[in-house]
């Protein structure tokens, strides 16, 4: 799928990965700083430009949790995004993994995306945003709350 977008997926090392665009997706440096300890980041290229980032990190007995998913704002809404995670989704699955969890906003585009790949929300989480972000985490004018815990079963 990448080659038809003009893009390349590669496994990348934490410290190459643009903190622009992480900080696009999770909004506080102390958590993005947290869970960048020890992660399998991946990043989706084009013409040597880093467009897309994947953070997963792993949670325990054969599951991974993704923290975070970013694309660059002039490469957004042309696929990028979805190709990235299909790719890290397949690779996981070769190597083994059994689930992939993510947490989420009750609301937005992400979760949309995220269950066009797969994804099924399996509880909520209730003041997540509000005790874990220092600042209030905005989307559509509408302060986050609660997050969502989403899974993957891959087996």
């Amino acid at each position: 799928m990448e080659e038809k977008l003009g893009f390349s997926v590669s496994q990348v090392d934490a410290e190459s990965l643009p903190w622009a665009m992480l900080l696009d997706a999770d909004p506080s440096e102390r958590n993005v700083r947290k869970y960048l300890a020890g992660a399998r980041c991946f990043s989706a290229e084009k013409d040597n430009e880093i467009v897309g980032v994947c953070v997963l990190n792993t949670i325990g007995d054969g599951a991974l949790e993704l923290f975070n998913i970013a694309v660059s704002p002039d490469m957004q809404g042309q696929g990028v995004g979805s190709a990235l995670l299909c790719h890290v989704i397949d690779r996981c699955r070769s190597e083994g993994v059994r689930r992939i969890e993510l947490g989420t906003g009750t609301f937005g585009y992400q979760l949309a995306f995220y269950q066009r790949l797969g994804f099924r929300v399996e509880r909520v989480v209730r003041d997540f945003f509000l005790d874990h972000y220092d600042e209030p985490v905005m989307e559509m004018g509408i302060q986050h709350k609660d997050m969502l815990r989403l899974g993957l079963d891959l087996e």
